[in-house]
């Protein structure tokens, strides 16, 4: 299975946990959407179906010492 570069799942992950605190003080519309954006493009990037299994599986990934390499590959 093809895994997404640690610094993506992590910064989707920073953007999820801001947009969900926002959505529990705002709950606007472009919060909202912009959440659900984030949160599906963690699913494909995780192969999952669910935002929670989503975010358990990149926390997971990110976990893994093998994949601790922040840097980006060269171009």
């Amino acid at each position: 299975m093809l895994m997404a570069h640690p610094a993506v799942l992590r910064n989707l992950l920073e953007q999820y946990d801001a947009l969900a605190s926002l959505h529990a003080d705002e709950g606007t519309a472009k919060v909202r959407q912009r959440m659900h954006d984030v949160a599906y493009t963690l699913c494909v990037c995780t192969g999952t179906r669910d935002v929670a299994a989503a975010v358990t599986a990149a926390r997971h990934q990110l976990a893994r010492p093998d994949l601790s390499d922040d840097s980006l590959p060269a171009s």
